[in-house]
């Protein structure tokens, strides 16, 4: 008789320390528990006292409470590449990564089976929705916008019923054909050499008012070209391989420069300014030239070449047979 209740007392105990344990339960500061008592989170349509359970150790009642741990971290979710055509018909491949987290482990666990598929299944979806509904030039330049319509449409499906909130949905890449590559490179150099010429044809443009200018100035005091000529002829004799004839000194060039003066005497010779002030006329004249003249950026704004346009408007326009050929008045004598 005393060994049958020594028998019982150490099964008695045995099942309480199995009791004991299978209730004492212990919740990461990273998880909610959920418990269900008789299969039921809820009662008469509202939460039952006890049925979320904090991070921290915690009891339930054993064969009676079943606790399931909802992990509340963010989940970095990457979506598969999609294949779609844009607005503008140009096929693409699209891939994507979505950032989520649980907020209400109730619903997570209770109104959605396996969150985590479903939320990568409306994320493929509504990334090839977002594909048609742009173009190329958006799904390259303007990723913002179509990672805040990604966020939008995704949020709206998971947050009220799945107790999900999607804080963030990221395009990675965007794989264009290789036809599409080829061209997008072509017309990118092309519309770099178009600036490059209209940016050349700018200082051509800048650098001949310079000259005209230089050769006002000189054109009013000969003996700035004699020191002009000088210097070109130190210049050229720099180069040892050249060898620089000049048939005449410049004596005698200032001697007929002299005489022609001389001749035009009779006429009456304009009022000669100080060259400080045809300096600094040409200076403002310059400064004024640039400010009214902007720079060269399209090609409709490259100004007709003098000599080739003439020509066109002379030219008799072709007429059909048997009508009379209008006359095209030129040039007297």
């Amino acid at each position: 008789m005393v060994g049958f209740l020594v028998v019982v007392l150490v099964i008695v105990v045995v099942g309480g320390l199995i009791g004991l344990a299978s209730s004492v339960r212990v919740v990461q500061q990273f998880e909610h528990g959920i418990v269900f008592r008789f299969g039921q989170v809820q009662r008469n349509g509202q939460l039952r006292p006890g049925a979320v359970r904090t991070p921290g150790l915690t009891a339930i009642v054993p064969w009676i409470d079943r606790m399931q741990k909802v992990n509340q971290q963010t989940v970095t979710m990457g979506v598969p590449a999609q294949d779609g055509i844009t607005q503008d018909n140009v096929s693409v491949r699209v891939d994507a990564v979505v950032y989520f987290r649980v907020v209400d482990p109730i619903k997570a666990i209770v109104n959605v089976q396996n969150y985590g598929y479903a939320i990568s299944q409306v994320a493929q979806t509504s990334l090839r929705s977002a594909i048609g509904q742009a173009d190329m030039q958006e799904l390259l330049g303007e990723r913002e916008k179509i990672n805040g319509r990604l966020r939008t449409i995704i949020d709206e499906i998971t947050r009220d019923p799945w107790g999900i909130l999607i804080e963030r949905v990221e395009v990675k890449d965007v794989s264009l054909p290789e036809g599409m590559k080829r061209s997008m490179a072509r017309q990118a150099e092309a519309e770099r050499e178009r600036r490059a010429r209209i940016i050349t044809a700018d200082g051509e443009f800048q650098a001949s008012k310079r000259l005209a200018a230089a050769a006002e100035i000189m054109s009013q005091d000969p003996a700035a070209l004699q020191l002009r000529l000088l210097q070109t002829v130190v210049e050229v004799s720099a180069e040892k391989n050249s060898t620089l004839v000049m048939p005449l000194p410049v004596e005698i060039l200032r001697f007929f420069e002299r005489a022609a003066g001389g001749a035009a005497g009779a006429a009456p010779a304009e009022p000669r300014t100080d060259l400080s002030e045809r300096l600094a006329k040409a200076e403002q004249d310059l400064a004024r030239a640039a400010e009214t003249t902007p720079p060269l950026e399209e090609v409709e704004d490259v100004p007709p070449v003098l000599g080739l346009d003439e020509p066109r408007r002379h030219r008799p326009e072709p007429v059909a047979d048997g009508e009379a050929r209008p006359e095209v008045e030129g040039p007297r004598d």
